[in-house]
C-alpha cells in the first residue's frame, strides 16, 4: 500500500501543469479504507485454509510428476514435455510462442524443458503472492479470480518470469523483492481500475474480471504509459455500469 501511495504521488506530480480534470482517478485513498478481512462470517477456518493450500499445491505437484513420469514412456515420452509446454503456454502468449516451444522442445534436453515449466508456474505463484495486498481488499469470488488472472495471463508471466530470475540471484534478490513489490503498485495502476469508495464497491469487483483497455494499453510506447487516460476507455466500453460509480478524483 505504502509503494500505491508512491505511485499516485509521482503520477499527481508528474502531471502538475495538466488540468486536474483530465487525470485519472487516485487508487491509494479509496483502497487503504477497504478492510484486508473481507466478510468475517464468510472467512475460511485455519483448518480449511490449510486443506486449500494442501489440495492447491498437493495438484500441481501430483500433475508435474505424472507428466514427468510420462515423459520416460518409450517412443510418445519425448513429446510429452513439449505438449505439456504447449498447452500451458499456449493460454498465456499465445499459438505461434507456444508452436516454437514445443518445436524446441523436441529437440531439447529433457532438464531444460523442466527448468522452462518450473519457472513458468514458480512466477505464477510469485505473482499471486505480489498481488495479494490487492485481493485481500478487493475480493472476487474463485470463478472471478480465475477470469482476472486468465484475461491478464501474458503481461502477468512476462512481468514475473524477469523478477523470478533475478529473485534466484543469492543476497540480491532480497533487494530484488522490493522492487517487484513497488513494480507490482504500478502495474495495479494500469491493469485495473480505480476502486470506488466502499460503500459503493458492489459492482465494482465484477466490472474488474475483464480487462477492457488491454489492447490500447498494449500498444502504447514505454515512454508513454502515463499519457494513457483509463477513465476514457473504460467509459466507452461502460462495462456493468462501473464507472457510474461514485470515486475519489484527483482535484
Amino acid at each position: 500500500m505504502d509503494s500505491l501511495q508512491w505511485v499516485d504521488q509521482t503520477y499527481i506530480q508528474k502531471h502538475k501543469s495538466e488540468d486536474p480534470s483530465t487525470l485519472r482517478e487516485l487508487y491509494y485513498p479509496n483502497l487503504r479504507m477497504y478492510s484486508t478481512h473481507g466478510n468475517t462470517s464468510k472467512q475460511k477456518t485455519a483448518a480449511d485454509a490449510a486443506l486449500a493450500f494442501l489440495y492447491r499445491y498437493g495438484r500441481r505437484a501430483a500433475m508435474s510428476l505424472a507428466i514427468y513420469m510420462l515423459s520416460y514412456l518409450p517412443l510418445v515420452g519425448r513429446f510429452v514435455l513439449p505438449a505439456a509446454s504447449f498447452y500451458t503456454f499456449n493460454k498465456a502468449v499465445g499459438p505461434i510462442p507456444a508452436t516454437v516451444i514445443f518445436g524446441s522442445g523436441v529437440f531439447l534436453p529433457r532438464r531444460y524443458l523442466v527448468v522452462f515449466l518450473q519457472s513458468y508456474f514458480s512466477s505464477r505463484s510469485l505473482m499471486r503472492e505480489l498481488l495479494e495486498p490487492y485481493f485481500s481488499r478487493i475480493r472476487f469470488n474463485r470463478e472471478q479470480k480465475r477470469l482476472w488472472f486468465r484475461d491478464r495471463e501474458g503481461l502477468l508471466f512476462g512481468f514475473g518470469v524477469g523478477f523470478y530470475v533475478f529473485l534466484k540471484i543469492p543476497l540480491l534478490g532480497v533487494l530484488i523483492y522490493g522492487i517487484a513489490e513497488a513494480s507490482t503498485a504500478y502495474l495495479i495502476t494500469k491493469i485495473t481500475d480505480p476502486p470506488p469508495a466502499p460503500a459503493y464497491s458492489e459492482r465494482f469487483t465484477e466490472s474488474q474480471v475483464r480487462w477492457t483497455n488491454k489492447h490500447e494499453f498494449l500498444r502504447l510506447p514505454l515512454a508513454n504509459l502515463d499519457d494513457h487516460k483509463l477513465e476514457k476507455i473504460n467509459e466507452s466500453h461502460d462495462v456493468a455500469g462501473a464507472r457510474q460509480l461514485p470515486g475519489k478524483k484527483f482535484s
